[in-house]
């Protein structure tokens, strides 16, 4: 067996036992990419040694979903398949984990109508939203890593060969997972004691709000009361922990919805609908985005801020040491679950309803009244950097350093 290959059954075991952590007698649902076949038959073999009692597959092709966006009428696009939704649905229901594979091309739909994506989009989102809601209120484990498709890998190596790239891309991956370890799973459990010191600490804190300084950005967020850290790992309504992310760095929470003020600008690529804004910067009154501006990518911007209301609030807030593993890397990887996990971040539209006391069981009326946002869309975009402070203010009125120049000014031991 070759090394990378070894590599690759690392991988899987990894997705499999800290990522969704499946369970004897639990289906398990992979969203792929036809590239990462090879993949995703040794995660499904796994699956099946662990006692998986069903392994669903649900391919894309960036080929074929490019034809369909370019030439597909737009009464297909606004139109999400009703039997797909329901079959989604009643998986999860059964308790079926959700493994997604990830490694879209960021330029996937450059060049295409922006109105045509913004439309697919909120379509699936529509559709979706019953089989999200279970995912984003942990009724079942989930998880999501990464493949090097060859035109992400050509993305971030863009002077490399395509299987140069991808090798490189792997070698980031293997690397950034902590693969390349001689025990993968056991620096997992050591990782994750670290986020739990951190969002610890952050939920005994309570802080009413955080005021954000950099380059661009002066932002004050509160924070709903009874709000919840999470990162690392966390636990299912079933009770069975999982690792949502591979790789992961943040701790997160949820801001209130109408309590955002000033002023954010973008330090990495958002890839969107695959569509890359750059540069971007958002100013928020009582929470709304009321004007933006974006040196490339500004339609594709305009258009997720307006999905629904709610695009135009966060959702989530995310506090990512600057060195992590992603960022020392020094690469810009154009893909969310990469970068987000190398700066601070935020997040517009869909709270976790997880991230405050009691979510889980909130109607729509009472997720309103506490200041939770509602959406179509959930999108994390980067604005940390080594030149971030952030502070926590009290509930007195005191302001408490939690970052200084992009990293921690707290000591968790």
């Amino acid at each position: 067996m070759s090394n990378h290959q070894k590599q690759l059954e690392k991988y899987a075991d990894l997705a499999l036992k800290k990522g969704v952590n499946l369970q004897r007698g639990q289906g398990l649902i992979i969203n792929a990419p036809i590239e990462a076949a090879e993949l995703v038959r040794t995660i499904s073999a796994k699956a099946y040694g662990r006692g998986a009692k069903n392994v669903h597959l649900e391919w894309n092709d960036e080929v074929l979903s490019f034809m369909k966006m370019k030439n597909a009428p737009m009464e297909v696009l606004e139109n999400f398949p009703k039997w797909k939704a329901e079959g989604l649905e009643e998986m999860v229901k059964d308790g079926y984990a959700l493994l997604s594979i990830y490694g879209p091309n960021p330029d996937l739909f450059k060049g295409i109508d922006s109105e045509r994506i913004a439309k697919a989009n909120k379509a699936s989102g529509e559709a979706l939203t019953k089989y999200r809601d279970y995912i984003m209120n942990d009724k079942t484990t989930w998880s999501i890593i990464a493949y090097p498709q060859e035109a992400w890998a050509q993305k971030v190596f863009p002077d490399d060969s395509p299987e140069k790239a991808q090798d490189k891309l792997w070698e980031q991956i293997f690397h950034i997972t902590r693969i390349d370890q001689e025990d993968p799973l056991k620096a997992w459990e050591e990782h994750n004691e670290k986020l739990r010191q951190a969002r610890e600490y952050l939920n005994q804190k309570q802080y009413k709000k955080l005021h954000y300084k950099g380059p661009g950005t002066e932002l004050s967020i509160e924070l709903v009361q009874n709000h919840i850290w999470h990162g690392g790992s966390t636990t299912s309504e079933k009770g069975t922990e999982f690792n949502p992310n591979i790789p992961t760095e943040e701790v997160f929470t949820m801001p209130h919805k109408t309590g955002v003020q000033g002023k954010v600008t973008s330090t990495k690529p958002l890839n969107y609908g695959g569509n890359l804004i750059e540069n971007f910067t958002l100013t928020f009154e009582n929470g709304k985005v009321v004007d933006y501006q974006a040196e490339s990518g500004e339609e594709t911007l305009k258009h997720l801020l307006e999905s629904d209301d709610g695009a135009k609030r966060l959702g989530e807030v995310a506090l990512v040491p600057n060195e992590s593993p992603i960022s020392k890397s020094g690469h810009i990887f154009y893909n969310t679950l990469y970068d987000e996990n190398a700066s601070c971040h935020l997040a517009l539209g869909k709270a976790y309803p997880t991230n405050i006391r009691g979510g889980s069981s909130f109607n729509k009326e009472q997720m309103d009244s506490h200041g939770v946002n509602d959406s179509l869309i959930h999108e994390d975009f980067m604005m940390g950097s080594d030149e971030l402070d952030i502070d926590g203010e009290t509930k007195e009125g005191e302001f408490e350093a939690i970052f200084r120049k992009g990293s921690w000014a707290i000591d968790f031991k």
